[in-house]
């Protein structure tokens, strides 16, 4: 079994999606843990239950502080803990540009609209203003525009005749604890998903001028250049020749940079069979925190290693702006 998403939960009062979130971390096969329910609010009833449940909590009251200076807190508390993904789940905080650029594409929040329908507040009054049919909720990645990041679940409530405030915040809310457990499960699983990595890896290397796929034995390739003539950079493999890596596979400017890299990182890279020895190495995909930066960087790397030199001029010049 792979090792389990450490997740860190961030709270302002009652915590009952925290609550949903830590109770589906303890069922059989769940791919995350709760290591950490934090809160803004040192009184929240959630801080309790978590205690209670045998959770490490984290209190600091915003009042007198900076945002940035609070946000810091937070985050090194999560840290701490080994988050490697944060929730936001009745956080009622607005949080700082800086903190949601350091986690970008592992913070997650839970809305109580259908987005982009009613960012914001009074969703539920504004649903019910506006004669829509339903309500409901919307899982999404957190951006620093409110409530605009990548929705990654949806669950549609009806909205019945007459339907009054309380009832539909009740019942929006039980949908809220089926929808949250379910879409951080299938969003801490897909860093060892083959296809979601492949898209991944795809976006990247087609970024790259004149770059194009290529299958090559049986593997999807990515090369820069003319169909006819162009030049592989970089391979997707997958558990290639029987090994448990899913990795993307480039080329290092010498022997000794992968032998070293294999040794001192071997969670990261591996040598691949076949590969290896051409000086190819393979960065570990299939694991949690893999940065994706950084395998930006690999793919420029070996592409510049094979481009034509009008090629890599023209992005020296670009990279120069």
């Amino acid at each position: 079994m792979p090792e389990k998403a450490k997740v860190a939960v961030f709270i302002s009062g009652k915590g009952t999606n925290m609550a949903a979130l830590l109770y589906a971390s303890r069922l059989p096969g769940s791919p995350y843990e709760i290591v950490l329910v934090a809160s803004n609010n040192p009184a929240a009833e959630g801080l309790a239950l978590a205690r209670s449940e045998g959770v490490e909590i984290f209190a600091l009251a915003h009042k007198g502080m900076t945002r940035e200076d609070h946000d810091a807190a937070m985050e090194a508390a999560a840290k701490k803990a080994g988050a490697q993904v944060i929730a936001l789940a009745g956080y009622m905080r607005i949080l700082s540009p800086g903190f949601v650029k350091r986690w970008s594409g592992r913070m997650l929040n839970i809305h109580p609209s259908l987005l982009p329908k009613y960012p914001g507040l009074d969703t539920h009054a504004r649903a019910i203003a506006a004669g829509d049919s339903h309500a409901g909720a919307t899982v999404h990645l957190v951006t620093e525009e409110l409530d605009s990041g990548e929705t990654l679940g949806q669950i549609a409530v009806a909205i019945q005749a007459n339907e009054g405030l309380d009832s539909l915040a009740e019942r929006v809310r039980i949908a809220e604890h089926q929808l949250y457990p379910r879409v951080l499960a299938d969003f801490v699983s897909r860093e060892s998903d083959p296809q979601w990595l492949l898209q991944r890896v795809t976006e990247l290397a087609l970024a790259l001028p004149e770059t194009h796929e290529r299958t090559s034995h049986g593997s999807p390739g990515f090369r820069v250049g003319s169909e006819k003539t162009g030049k592989f950079f970089a391979y997707f493999a997958d558990q290639h020749h029987g090994t448990p890596h899913i990795s993307l596979l480039v080329k290092c400017d010498s022997m000794d940079e992968l032998e070293g890299l294999v040794e001192a990182q071997p969670h990261a890279y591996h040598k691949p069979a076949y590969y290896g020895a051409s000086g190819w190495i393979g960065i570990i995909l299939n694991r949690q925190g893999v940065d994706w930066d950084n395998v930006a960087d690999w793919l420029q790397r070996s592409w510049r290693q094979v481009a034509p030199s009008r090629l890599t001029g023209l992005l020296d010049a670009a990279d120069a702006f």
